[in-house]
């Protein structure tokens, strides 16, 4: 059990007695209740609103009742005092074994500090990456993929059963251009000039293999056969190759999905037709008219009869057709049906879609809230796009790929952990600039530095202290003073920041907190540059030394939980 939750705990029990001794009276709300660090560190080590929350429903001044749960918090034998701020706020200061108790609660529960069963075993969905399948990943993937990944990883840590899943969309017009694309090289491979790929075909050379596979198969077969005999041959087979691609390519990220979904078999197992009844059931769609586009008519336009979501009900701006007039799903319909599918399974829905789709989140979120009733959460997140730079330039577009840089080159040439850590180091809805040079810059500046150079400096301490010849006894932990123990209450924090990390679907968080960590670590370490006494290493001092080594490790501990729910290696050893 956390600190934090503990002295959530605590303070309940406070409450519990102030309801029984008639001072509060039963059945308070008291989600909104929180303990958390002050804004301000010289406030205490923990607050709590509990009197400003629970004042007014209960009929009672907020410094009065404050001072009621103040003394029930002083009783507490890990408090130190407990004040009143301002209106009603309580700060509490804990004692120095509290901290150091923490610190060795660290290195107990280890890998599993900050692990949680909150999640309660809810399964989640969450659907990331499902690039159409016409090509190797790119980098504008990227940053959706690791988004996408982390956050599973960081909610199955605090208790979810997590399902990560891919959406293939080989049902529309794409996979025929791939089909087509495919043909093109088919006829290269039997020998045929083809010249420049024509306009509006994939150009990239990643499907002069699938070119090759089909010619070696079929022969000249298809050459000049009409496209109906060919077209859908060409494009399973296109589809199953640029797969294998990408997966390769999630691979060399570390990202493995749980399941790929199709949108052909989707739509070949009647599953848009299943949503539509289901709708229609619950009078969620009906046949009507759209209105006419806003603006100046389209020449063209012409009223047709459709079958209409009713999206409205759910806050929608208007009602969205599901079929278009020659009887085809729009991609809506289709993706209606898909998260009907997917709530079969699970309890919650994520969504990691790229910024360009932010204006279908309100009819896929109406969708949703229709066919699960309500019951499902879905969440959509926006990823916004990667601008990749290199010393401050645009890097200009892959000609063996086509028309893009590719996910593989970049991985390959900075490494997975540098690109993992990288596109957490920002909010996923704010742009990013992804400059080859800086992201390996050995400098304060650069995050994923910073925070492996942490991790790699508790490393070397022990194998220093082990070439000095030092005898440690066991670690005395009250030899650790006030700038040791704040290092404690940060440390302490990790569980707090996952808690919210996760509950705001923001696995960011984790890469900002453990650069605070690391700016904290570094300046604890560099006291010893002007004081040598403030070393961690005393060859003269073997006590100390052993408390100081405690707690180095207790952070490096904490760094390797955090990058551990990035998919980032922890480096022991930096060049």
């Amino acid at each position: 059990m956390s600190l934090y939750i503990r002295f959530t705990a605590h303070l309940n029990a406070v409450l519990d007695a102030l309801e029984a001794d008639g001072t509060l009276p039963a059945g308070l709300n008291r989600k909104p209740v929180t303990v958390e660090p002050p804004r301000d560190a010289s406030h205490g080590d923990l607050a709590t609103n509990a009197a400003m929350v629970l004042a007014k429903p209960a009929g009672a001044n907020p410094r009065a009742l404050a001072e009621k749960i103040v003394a029930g918090l002083e009783k507490l034998e890990e408090v130190e005092s407990a004040a009143i701020a301002g209106p009603g706020f309580i700060n509490m200061k804990l004692t120095d074994a509290t901290w150091r108790a923490e610190l060795a609660a660290i290195h107990a529960e280890a890998q599993d500090y900050g692990r949680s069963d909150t999640g309660q075993g809810v399964t989640v969905n969450i659907e990331y990456v499902s690039a159409n399948p016409t090509g190797p990943m790119h980098m504008g993937h990227c940053r959706g993929a690791v988004v996408g990944d982390a956050l599973a990883t960081l909610l199955e840590y605090i208790g979810h059963k997590v399902i990560r899943e891919y959406y293939i969309n080989d049902a529309g017009g794409q996979v025929d251009v791939l089909a087509r694309s495919a043909h093109v090289r088919y006829r290269e491979a039997l020998g045929e000039d083809v010249g420049a790929i024509p306009e509006g075909l994939y150009p990239g050379d990643y499907l002069v293999p699938v070119g090759q596979a089909l010619a070696a198969e079929y022969g000249d077969k298809y050459v000049s056969a009409p496209e109906d005999d060919w077209l859908a041959l060409f494009r399973t087979r296109a589809v199953a190759a640029m797969m294998v691609m990408i997966r390769s390519d999630l691979a060399l990220l570390g990202i493995h999905h749980d399941i790929f979904s199709s949108e052909a078999e989707l739509q070949a197992a009647g599953k848009p037709e299943a949503a539509e009844q289901w709708l229609r059931a619950h009078d969620l769609v009906y046949d009507g008219v759209l209105e006419a586009p806003k603006g100046e008519t389209p020449e063209d336009w012409e009223p047709v009869e459709l079958p209409l979501f009713r999206s409205t009900r759910f806050g929608d701006d208007q009602d969205r057709p599901i079929k278009k007039s020659n009887g085809s799903w729009t991609y809506f319909g289709a993706d209606m049906a898909y998260h009907f599918q997917k709530a079969q399974s699970a309890d919650q829905l994520i969504d990691i879609w790229g910024a360009d789709h932010a204006g279908t989140v309100k009819r896929i979120q109406a969708a949703v809230a229709a066919l699960t009733e309500g019951k499902a959460r879905f969440d959509v997140k926006l990823i916004q796009m990667v601008r990749l730079l290199r010393d401050g330039e645009p890097v200009k577009m892959s000609k063996r790929a086509g028309n893009f840089v590719t996910l593989a080159d970049v991985v390959r040439e900075v490494g997975k952990d540098v690109v993992r850590f990288t596109m957490l180091t920002r909010k996923a809805d704010a742009q990013m600039d992804f400059d080859f040079a800086k992201v390996v810059e050995a400098s304060k500046d650069n995050p994923v530095f910073y925070v492996q150079y942490a991790h790699a400096r508790i490393s070397s301490l022990g194998r220093r202290a082990e070439e000095s010849g030092i005898a440690l006894p066991a670690p005395d932990l009250s030899l650790l003073g006030t700038a040791e123990l704040s290092l404690v209450k940060l440390a302490a924090q990790f569980p707090r920041v996952v808690e919210g990390a996760a509950s705001a679907r923001e696995p960011h968080r984790i890469a900002f907190y453990l650069n605070d960590l690391a700016s904290e670590f570094h300046s604890w370490w560099n006291l010893g540059n002007d004081n040598p006494r403030a070393r961690v290493i005393l060859t003269d001092d073997p006590h100390t030394t052993s408390a100081r080594l405690f707690l180095s490790r207790g952070i490096g501990q904490i760094i390797r939980n955090g990058l551990a729910l990035m998919g980032v290696a922890a480096l022991t050893e930096m060049q």
